[in-house]
């Protein structure tokens, strides 16, 4: 499987949780679909088919990441 390039999937992940933080999905027409679009991207770029799993996934493929880390588990 490809994978995006580091650079991309910080970029990506970053929209994303600002998105969330925002309270997107509660927003107007316009944000949301702006939000479903960058989750869209996210597992497109990681081959899944679930946000959660998408972000886990894309956290895994940047430099530094660690498979016995799991910091990035939601809680």
């Amino acid at each position: 499987m490809l994978m995006a390039h580091p650079a991309v999937l910080k970029t990506v992940i970053a929209q994303y949780e600002t998105l969330r933080v925002l309270h997107a999905e509660e927003g107007d027409e316009q944000v949301r679909r702006r939000m479903e679009d960058v989750g869209y991207a996210l597992c497109l770029s990681t081959g899944t088919s679930d946000i959660d799993a998408a972000l886990i996934a894309a956290r895994y493929g940047l430099p530094g990441a660690r498979v016995e880390d799991d910091s990035l588990l939601a809680v």
